[in-house]
Order: structure tokens, then sequence, then C-alpha cells
């Protein structure tokens, strides 16, 4: 049974730094698409970031690219989102999310329409 269970967010000052994991199972990591998406209230989802099949390339929404870093460790089924200079508006709840193809390439702003995600966690940012 495919699963993505993400790691406890928190609250981080502006300009801080968190690092979000998503432990996944019951799929192979290095061979689907995977990917960061969030949602702030009243707002819609988001994509922040991918990685293609094979790890061949890892793309960025425009509003994260040089902030965000975004890696996988096919050995232990993890994947991260290393999140840097963070900004009130990057409040939200971050989902992690598969989805079970094979791409050579990935777009961000896809990832909220990935077929399955985790439970979400909540990330705030504010001083």
């Amino acid at each position: 049974q495919l699963q993505l269970v993400e790691s406890e967010g928190g609250l981080v000052q502006p300009g801080g730094s968190l690092r979000l994991s998503c432990a996944t199972s019951g799929f192979n990591l290095d061979y689907y698409l995977i990917g960061w998406f969030r949602q702030a209230p009243g707002k819609e989802r988001e994509g922040v970031s991918c990685i293609s099949s094979k790890g061949d390339a890892t793309n960025y929404a425009a509003s994260v690219k040089g902030r965000f870093t975004m890696a996988k460790d096919t050995a232990n089924n993890m994947v991260y989102l290393q999140m840097n200079n963070l900004k009130p508006e990057d409040t939200a709840v971050y989902y992690c999310a598969v989805d079970p193809t094979v791409h050579v390439m990935c777009d961000p702003n896809l990832t909220p329409e990935y077929d399955y995600r985790g439970q979400g966690t909540q990330v705030t940012v504010a001083s």
C-alpha cells in the first residue's frame, strides 16, 4: 500500500529555515514522480517542487526558487524539502505527493494533481 508521511512542521521566524521530510513506502521512489505542494488558508493549492523519474530533473515554482531545495534518498525511501529564508507568505500546510508514472521531466505546478499525498504538515512563518 502506497503511503506518504510528512514530518512535523513548525513555527519559524521570517528569514529562518526548516527542513521537512516525507517517509515513503509501497512504491519505488526511484521511478515515480515525487513532489511537494502547499495550501494556505483561503487559497488554492500551489505546487512547490518536484523530482522527475530517476531523479533526472528537479524543478521549483518561481515563488520558492533559490530558497527551497528538494532532494530524495532512494536508499531510505525519504524525500526532503529544505526551506531557507522563509517568508510569511510561505505559511501553509505542506504536502508530499507522488504520481505513480514515469516521466523524464516534471512541472512543479502539477504536483497538486498527483494521485497520492500525505496528511500534510503545518508550516507557519511569523515573528
